[in-house]
């Protein structure tokens, strides 16, 4: 099960889900509570392991900004969120970088289908609400043989559940281990980290 860990904004959080094993740690580069600069990314990223992907996040920047910024911060993966193109995809690969393409389930079919990214990743069709919601829904969209992230109301409760009935290839998580919106709770991070492996 390959685990992803967002919105990190201190060294301590950033620790706790790589010394938890998270295989990718996420950093919002784009207007929210969890932002953080291009700059702190860098100093975040000190000592980090060269296995562990490190994730800039996206709203609706242009592919060619989002490069841009994510190479001032030190990445090597790009997370487009927002009506996304093939010519958007291949803008990030070709710049040597990696890219995860954030859906929400409210998504028309097209959007469920291969773009060319890395890894696509479902969320709840109200992203950032936080709640749980039917996961098993995912299964009816054919992803079986693809590698994407299921992400939207896990928590260290619910996850290992969740992702058995989406048949996730991986999990995303940022909420759902925080104490309050935008402060990570470093038990929860480890927490999460360790019934997602027990999962698969």
């Amino acid at each position: 099960m390959f685990v992803k860990v967002c919105g990190l904004s201190t060294p301590e959080s950033v620790r706790a889900a790589v010394e938890s094993g998270a295989d990718a740690i996420g950093f919002v580069l784009t207007r929210s509570p969890r932002e953080v600069s291009p700059d702190q990314v860098r100093d975040l990223l000190t000592g980090i392991p060269a296995g562990v992907a490190a994730v800039g996040v996206f709203r609706d920047e242009a592919a060619a900004a989002a490069v841009d910024i994510a190479r001032a911060a030190g990445l090597g993966w790009v997370q487009l969120h927002g009506d996304r193109t093939p010519g958007d995809i291949r803008a990030v690969q070709d710049a040597g970088m990696k890219v995860i393409r954030a859906i929400t389930m409210s998504a028309g079919s097209e959007e469920f289908g291969n773009l060319g990214e890395d890894l696509l990743l479902i969320d709840a069709a109200v992203p950032g609400s936080g709640e749980a919601w039917d996961y098993a829904s995912v299964q009816a969209k054919g992803l079986e043989s693809r590698h994407w992230l299921l992400a939207g109301g896990l928590d260290p409760d619910n996850v290992a559940r969740a992702a058995g009935e989406a048949g996730a290839w991986g999990v995303d998580v940022s909420s759902g281990v925080e104490s309050s919106r935008g402060v990570k709770d470093l038990a929860r991070i480890r927490s999460f980290v360790s019934a997602a492996r027990l999962s698969g």
